[in-house]
């Protein structure tokens, strides 16, 4: 996915992305997601995922019949820790948007004021930490959320008590107020940070990157006195819900106002840091005057939030699905610092790609150490002049992930060495080719090792064949011991000998044999996806599901054919045609099948003549009883297509909570059945 990165990022250098890009975009977008929030791993900076957010929405726009319900543009970003309970928000937590020059704010306050009255705003600092959701009943605290997937989030009430910053019991009721849901963040003080460092460096252990990353895995901890020992800091900026006692009025009509009272019930709030601004002039200038101070906070921060401090036209403003309408984030420009570029490393991906990675003395970039950077290609070495020896200047971009803006060619001293892109794998030594329109180099050895490994992870991943159990650590191992070598092994790996492994065991090898057994029974479109096409992202592998009884009539299919189907254009296509006639995947394929893998399209035979055969359904908004997934497998099991938008083919239109424009474009159009969600659960019942 990473290598898929660096192609859209390159060609965005150029060019608009197109039509036929939109699945890779989106699953670009949902592998950085998932890196950030689940995994606490930052790979892009926020300034380009925001591009690429962009891009995806812009195509949407052009091409409204191509959206998808799971598309990142339809809810706010995902993923769940597993090992904690799930709980529901009261209300989603959703992203903001976000604003890199006044100009963008400009823009903003005119979308703000749909009634032309004045507006004031709130404006208060955007703490670098991980998001939390405190729930208070009766003054007490109830529960303790991590923002999960903006829907539902990780119980760590244990863990959130740990912090002293949190207040076991606030006197929400003198203000009339019975239940609340206060949302902030948590975080490490600049100086705890370094206080921790130097624990671990006393114990002799690896020290950590940054505070956001620290803060947010302590939440995790399955240890509370390890959480406490951590000594974490909160800070509280929003109610996201207030529920009055039944002989109360609210007593609160800004966002201002809030923010004082969370400070005056011990919850520590950005009360001093917060400005009320007459106009969004005054706020611009705010901005300008705090950046000044930011290196003096005892905390990271990457920019300022600004809200509409009215409650009232908060209200009248409301939401998209993504992100609140009152509310923007403006984020501060990339901190820079220099270093020597000590050497470069190549990297292998599963498809053959090769990545120089830059090797740089350690230097700290607003807060975070960094020692090794991407610079994505030759093309890249060759546009910013870098050689081994010099000196760079780097900066983390949105404050999050770090790149190289330049050498500092002024600097040299004459011993700096060229960067020698190789000729031949770095892994394997096959000879390496460049097609004519990309600017990566490839391995085109298929059993080079870091493509092997890739492919097997890839195919056991969660959105693929989701072998619980497995993971990245298992594949390399068993692939050291020979008992993997491709694909295919997975299906016959000899478990008495992996349960005498170190660290292993009998346990953890019977829940791996019950996961893989399990596996063979995936539905054909994770199996096309888990196969790593190259171009063929989630939503192309359902399409391609959807045309067949069995995945390998796809040898019979040529490019043109294939691109009558949606989303499918010319280099998809011949991505699928070359994979498909390629003897080595034959091979693979039928040996898959033979060892139990289902290769045949079972929710299309069983689907077809079913009670819903042939009418076609979408759903919008926040489903509550189901998820969006299992929804639409109900209704293709009952022979219903899955449309990605809302047009004259539309029969049946599911609408959750929170929807948007799909439900006004669907209310103009007479032959589009409107259904809730209770109505659609009684459909499927028959």
């Amino acid at each position: 996915m990473k290598d898929l990165t660096h192609t859209l990022l390159h060609q965005l250098e150029t060019q608009p992305l197109q039509q036929t890009q939109i699945e890779d975009l989106r699953n670009v977008l949902r592998y950085h997601e998932a890196q950030y929030y689940v995994h606490n791993n930052t790979i892009i900076d926020d300034y380009t995922f925001d591009n690429l957010y962009k891009q995806l929405e812009i195509l949407e726009q052009q091409y409204p019949q191509l959206i998808t319900p799971s598309s990142p543009t339809q809810r706010v970003a995902n993923g769940l820790n597993a090992g904690f309970e799930t709980v529901a928000h009261l209300v989603p937590m959703l992203s903001l948007a976000n604003s890199y020059n006044p100009a963008d704010l400009q823009d903003w306050d005119r979308k703000c004021r749909i009634n032309k009255e004045p507006i004031s705003y709130c404006v208060e600092p955007k703490y670098d930490g991980a998001s939390i959701s405190l729930l208070y009943e009766n003054d007490v605290l109830i529960r303790a959320t991590t923002r999960g997937n903006g829907v539902a989030g990780d119980d760590i009430t244990v863990n959130a008590k740990q912090i002293a910053s949190i207040p076991l019991h606030a006197a929400f009721s003198q203000y009339g107020l019975h239940t609340v849901e206060i949302r902030g963040e948590i975080i490490m003080t600049k100086a705890q940070f370094a206080a921790y460092n130097l624990q671990l460096q006393a114990q002799g252990m690896a020290t950590v990157a940054n505070p956001r990353n620290t803060a947010s895995g302590t939440l995790r901890i399955k240890d509370p006195s390890e959480v406490k020992r951590r000594k974490l800091s909160a800070f509280f900026y929003h109610l996201s819900y207030k529920q009055y006692k039944t002989d109360k009025t609210p007593t609160i009509f800004t966002h201002a106002e809030e923010l004082n009272m969370l400070c005056k019930l011990g919850i520590c709030s950005p009360y001093d840091d917060k400005k009320v601004c007459a106009n969004i002039e005054e706020v611009v200038t705010y901005i300008n005057q705090f950046e000044l101070q930011r290196d003096n906070l005892p905390y990271e921060i990457d920019g300022m939030v600004v809200k509409v401090n009215n409650l009232a036209q908060q209200e009248q403003l409301g939401m998209t699905s993504h992100h609140p309408r009152w509310a923007i984030a403006y984020k501060y420009k990339a901190r820079q610092a220099t270093t020597t570029l000590t050497g470069v490393e190549f990297q292998v991906g599963r498809t053959g790609a090769v990545t120089p990675v830059a090797k740089l003395t350690p230097v700290i970039v607003g807060g975070v150490t960094v020692s090794s950077i991407s610079i994505h290609n030759e093309e890249y070495i060759k546009e910013k002049n870098l050689m081994i020896g010099d000196t760079v200047i780097i900066e983390r971009a949105g404050d999050v992930i770090p790149q190289i803006v330049s050498s500092v060619i002024a600097a040299r001293k004459g011993n700096e060495v060229a960067i020698i892109f190789p000729t031949t794998c770095p892994v394997c030594n096959a000879a390496l080719q460049k097609e004519a329109d990309e600017a990566v180099w490839r391995c085109v050895n298929y059993n080079c090792k870091e493509q092997i490994v890739g492919r097997i992870i890839h195919f056991i991943s969660k959105d693929a064949l989701d072998i619980a159990g497995f993971g990245e650590a298992n594949v390399l191992r068993f692939y050291e011991q020979g008992y993997l070598n491709n694909i295919t092994d997975v299906y016959t790996l000899p478990y008495d000998k992996l349960r005498n492994l170190d660290g292993l065991g009998t346990k953890s090898i019977d829940k791996l044999q019950t996961a893989i057994e399990s596996s063979k029974q995936q539905p054909l479109h994770r199996v096309i996806y888990g196969l790593g096409i190259r171009f063929v992202g989630e939503g192309t592998a359902k399409i391609l599901a959807q045309q067949l009884t069995h995945l390998l009539q796809l040898q019979h299919y040529t490019s043109e054919q294939l691109q009558q189907l949606s989303d499918v254009g010319p280099k998809v296509a011949d991505s699928i045609v070359s994979y498909f006639n390629n003897p080595q995947h034959i091979a693979l394929l039928t040996k898959l099948e033979q060892l139990g893998l289902q290769l045949t399209n079972t929710l299309k035979s069983e689907a077809s003549g079913g009670a819903l055969s042939g009418k076609t359904f979408l759903f919008t908004g926040t489903l509550l009883q189901l998820k969006r997934a299992d929804a639409e497998a109900m209704a293709e099991a009952k022979g219903a297509k899955i449309l990605s938008g809302v047009s004259s083919k539309l029969n049946y239109l599911i609408v959750g909570d929170d929807a948007g424009s799909k439900l006004e474009k669907a209310k103009k159009l007479a032959t589009i059945n409107i259904l809730t969600e209770a109505e659609f659960i009684t459909l499927i019942n028959g």
